[in-house]
């Protein structure tokens, strides 16, 4: 498997856990939410191209527009439902010190101390959640989750995550007017 498919691959551990995860969300605040019934997706470009992690995704953010009280149809939908995955590398520090306790009678106990450090590379996900009106031809809500991606986890258990980050993500759906 190539690298950057290992990476997409391991996209759903961007959501390792429902805590932890950073969520955020925006809407346009002139928008009358309860007027949207139905929704349909869209293609946008960055989806995650691993046709599994695909589909996992698209019925993880069904089943939450769902429990909205949304319907989803194959044309003519009162809202555009699209995701993007981004996937960047990061640079971490892990930094370790030690100090060695100074003999007898020497004065504050502490004699010297050593500091090492080791910078690792580590791939960081972001899921982005776009909700268009295509009446308006606008962007009304956007919600994104991002995490730190652990390859080597049980699919089962990436997906029971991903359903708790996207329940945690669209638990401010619809946006409540005044908050």
């Amino acid at each position: 498997m190539k690298p950057t498919n290992i990476l997409f691959a391991g996209f759903l551990f961007i959501v390792a856990g429902a805590y932890g995860q950073d969520v955020h969300y925006n809407y346009d605040r002139g928008t009358n939410f309860a007027s949207y019934k139905t929704y349909q997706w869209v293609d946008l470009p960055g989806r995650v191209p691993d046709q599994l992690i695909d589909r996992d995704i698209e019925r993880s953010i069904d089943e939450q527009l769902a429990q909205k009280g949304l319907t989803k149809v194959e044309k003519d939908a009162d809202l555009y439902v699209g995701y993007q995955a981004v996937i960047d590398m990061e640079k971490g520090i892990n930094l370790s010190a030690w100090a060695t306790r100074g003999g007898p009678g020497e004065w504050g106990g502490w004699d010297s101390g050593t500091v090492t450090g080791q910078t690792s590379t580590i791939p960081v996900g972001m899921l982005l959640v776009d909700l268009f009106d295509p009446a308006k031809k606008q962007l009304i809500w956007r919600g994104d989750a991002s995490k730190t991606l652990d390859l080597k986890k049980d699919p089962d258990k990436n997906y029971k995550n991903l359903q708790k980050a996207m329940t945690k993500l669209f638990k401010n759906y619809p946006p409540q007017a005044g908050k």
